[in-house]
């Protein structure tokens, strides 16, 4: 008997947001609110986004929490 993992809904795919950098002022974009400034260095803190981050068990591919 071939013993299948039951599908999870796919999660939609991330939203391109656009703002500028806190820090330095340059146009940045980033995934679902989520920033990082290739001009100075600034990241945002990855709660400040839109949606909330998916988890290892939510990845296709995971095996199990003794994975390695």
């Amino acid at each position: 008997m071939n013993a299948r993992k039951p599908r999870r809904p796919t999660p939609a795919p991330p939203e391109i947001t656009y703002t500028n950098c806190r820090r330095c002022g340059t146009e940045i974009a980033g995934l679902d609110g989520r920033y990082a400034c290739g001009v100075c260095g600034w990241t945002n803190h990855y709660s400040e986004g839109y949606r909330t981050l998916p988890t290892a068990q939510d990845d296709p591919d995971w095996t199990g929490p003794n994975c390695r």
